[in-house]
């Protein structure tokens, strides 16, 4: 079996295609024949460095699979059951993995495979964003940032399922047909319009409740200024680069806003958390209202140029590896 390495931090040239051989699963564990591994811009940061993993390491987060051996215990799962997975320990690039069973979702008949892989990671994070970092209601306005994205695609959709009216950017005029086919109900060319303006003309001047940022520091005083007194900038992401520093005072001054910066590690971090999650994700997607547009399909092996697209905003949607 094959699977991705890194022994040092850097650029996509750092990842290598190593043969790699998981072993038996231990207690509490299955060994998972991986069908489909999903690429997330996360990846990017545990390889780059900017966050910290040890050394040497794997990589990726997400996949979609088949329970091949069963370890000491596991009860929960048996010999042929579809799986998927969209947190845990690093090492999702890969053919074969042992991976705790209390961590694995089953699948149902009406999700492929490749959908599963891409929609664990982002999928949850939407869940999370929507349905507890702040529980957006009907009627709602929403602003969101890189709307044609991996997780802006099924935000959007599951957002416009709940009667939310979504404000999306994207960077492009071809990426503004991809926002709108997904739900967004204003598009904003970021490259060409002024964000700012364009909200306050979307919302009769009134700004948005919250603004779900992905970005990070690029978007930052945007995000801010397109807040309505009161409201949050959720900063869920770095695809411009991590908020170095950020004045307090500013929150004051524009309207006593809030600001949280979450992970979905910590959302999903108990089992009932996660169990909880990730079936309503599932359910979310088999009935219909999100669907996960797989865009780009790349070999294991061609890892490293994924990662070249992906920074290089070339990906949208969903972007899967093959074993």
């Amino acid at each position: 079996m094959k699977a991705i390495r890194i022994n040092e931090t850097g650029g996509p040239e750092v990842m290598k295609l190593v043969d790699a051989e998981p072993g038996k699963p231990g207690p509490g564990q299955v060994r998972v024949r991986q069908t489909a591994v999903g690429l997330n811009y996360i990846d990017t940061y545990h390889r780059s460095g900017l966050y910290p993993v040890p050394l040497p390491s794997g990589l990726g987060l997400e996949a979609a699979g088949v329970v091949e051996e069963l370890g000491e215990g596991v009860t929960s799962l048996a010999l042929g059951d579809r799986i998927a997975y969209g947190v845990g320990a690093l090492g999702a690039y890969a053919g074969m993995r042992n991976m705790p069973a209390n961590r694995l979702t089953k699948l149902p008949a009406s999700i492929s495979d490749e959908t599963a892989a891409g929609m664990m990671l982002k999928g949850m994070t939407v869940r999370y964003l929507l349905c507890a970092t702040y529980k957006v209601q009907p009627g709602e306005m929403i602003l969101l940032h890189a709307a044609a994205g991996g997780v802006g695609l099924i935000l959007s959709q599951w957002a416009k399922a709940l009667g939310v009216t979504v404000i999306g950017t994207v960077g492009s005029d071809e990426k503004m047909a991809i926002a709108r086919a997904h739900g967004c109900d204003h598009v904003i060319n970021s490259s060409t319009e002024d964000t700012v303006a364009r909200v306050r003309e979307i919302t009769g001047g009134k700004g948005v409740p919250v603004v779900y940022d992905g970005v990070g520091q690029a978007t930052l005083m945007t995000s801010l200024d397109c807040l309505s007194p009161r409201g949050l900038l959720v900063s869920f992401g770095n695809a411009s680069g991590p908020v170095k520093a950020l004045d307090l005072g500013l929150l004051a001054a524009k309207g006593s806003l809030y600001v949280t910066r979450p992970t979905l590690m910590t959302y999903t971090a108990s089992d009932e958390d996660l169990k909880e999650t990730a079936e309503d994700l599932v359910a979310m997607v088999a009935s219909g209202k999100v669907r996960i547009p797989v865009n780009q399909r790349y070999a294991l092996a061609d890892a490293v140029q994924a990662h070249r697209d992906l920074e290089s905003r070339k990906t949208t949607g969903t972007t899967i590896l093959i074993p």
